[in-house]
């Protein structure tokens, strides 16, 4: 898959833009703050509905405007599409594919991104919320109807929080506990279903992951992932062994998850009830890095921490890949050469040489290595101001 052409009105500093994009490497060049970061912002919003930069969308609208529009020609084999996302400063958002509409989270099913910018680096050395944000983030751009199963679940976990404020407001003696089973059941639903599809992605992710952080390091450091469960935290002693055993495994499929969530909310009911929140659930699991058999967060140095995150990105890219009926993701490289040192940024570039199509941004034109910059965009002050 690749983007022929990206259109933007009123998206973040461009009033307009144009820009012709092409196989392989593209790289956007400009000095900090005039624009080259938007544009591929642009194309990750339309994979994932969100951006890496900020938490809401109304940040991408430009000062003044009303509404921001993203609009990209793509092309895989000899099939084109027109895919266009409107974000909205009041109402919901649009979106349509040849002029059509659709759901904008249908647009994950056309257009497929993996981008990697210095922010990134928090999956290694961040709080566990980071990583399970990205592994939602890559779940739904695999199979966009888990985007449905997260927002039942976000739902119903706001519902039964509520609950328990309720109980404990009225005395733990009058809690409506007949409301809260009907609430475990379908908190138990969405997330057993969240847990296992976690549990498969992590299992897919891990040999490649392996095998870019040896890529890109360039020594053989033995990188692992495996999921951190909250409804096994306070299993029985006995059951201990079994649950390790099948999480090494990856055996975790829908049934187990459900079994595991309803004995974990039955064990922790007293201390919800009394604190007045759910205490177990995929809203507290945890994507575990290691490295060497150590925890990568608290022992990694800074190299190895983006080695690791670059891994993770490269190995989502590789999943993507394989699931996807439309060709490669696209790679986008937002100011991640500057970070690098010389030996790390040739391994990069012969890691992603494979893939369709490459944006890249950069400050500096030297830090990108001369095979990237095939195909050139000068960016000054939101405005495209040279192609090469």
């Amino acid at each position: 898959m690749i983007v022929r052409h990206l259109s933007l009105v009123d998206f973040r500093n461009y009033e307009t833009a144009e820009v012709e994009l092409h196989p392989g490497a593209n790289l956007f060049v400009g000095r900090n703050g005039q624009g080259k970061t938007n544009l591929v912002e642009s194309i990750g919003y339309l994979s994932t509905l969100s951006s890496h930069r900020v938490p809401s969308d109304q940040a991408m609208i430009r000062s003044g405007a009303d509404a921001a529009i993203i609009r990209a020609r793509l092309q895989h084999g000899d099939r084109q599409l027109l895919v266009e996302a409107q974000l909205n400063r009041s109402g919901p958002n649009r979106a349509q594919v040849n002029r059509g509409a659709v759901k904008p989270r249908e647009l994950s099913r056309y257009v497929s991104s993996v981008l990697f910018a210095p922010e990134d680096l928090a999956l290694v050395r961040g709080e566990p919320s980071g990583r399970r944000r990205f592994l939602d983030g890559v779940l739904v751009q695999r199979n966009p109807r888990l985007s449905g199963v997260l927002s039942d679940y976000e739902r119903s976990l706001r519902q039964r929080n509520m609950l328990l404020k309720s109980a404990r407001a009225s005395g733990l003696k009058n809690a409506p506990l007949s409301t809260l089973d009907i609430w475990d059941e379908r908190l138990i639903e969405f997330g057993s279903e969240l847990m296992a599809a976690r549990s498969e992605l992590v299992a897919e992710l891990e040999p490649h992951t392996r095998l870019a952080y040896a890529a890109i390091a360039g020594d053989s450091h033995d990188a692992t992932l495996s999921m951190q469960f909250s409804v096994l935290d306070s299993a029985r002693d006995d059951d201990e062994g079994l649950h390790e055993e099948a999480v090494r495994h990856g055996a975790i499929d829908r049934a187990l998850a459900a079994s595991w969530f309803s004995e974990a909310l039955e064990r922790s009911r007293r201390q919800e009830l009394e604190r007045a929140i759910t205490l177990v659930g995929p809203h507290r699991d945890d994507l575990v890095l290691t490295l060497n058999g150590l925890p990568a967060r608290g022992y990694a140095s800074h190299g190895e921490s983006w080695s690791f995150a670059l891994a993770l990105k490269l190995a989502t890219a590789e999943v993507l890949r394989q699931h996807s009926t439309a060709g490669d993701p696209i790679i986008v490289l937002d100011d991640v050469f500057a970070e690098l040192d010389a030996s790390r940024r040739e391994r990069l570039t012969e890691a992603i040489e494979g893939y369709e199509q490459v944006l890249i941004t950069a400050a500096v034109f030297d830090d990108v290595p001369a095979p990237l910059a095939a195909h050139t965009v000068h960016i000054d002050s939101g405005r495209i101001v040279e192609a090469s």
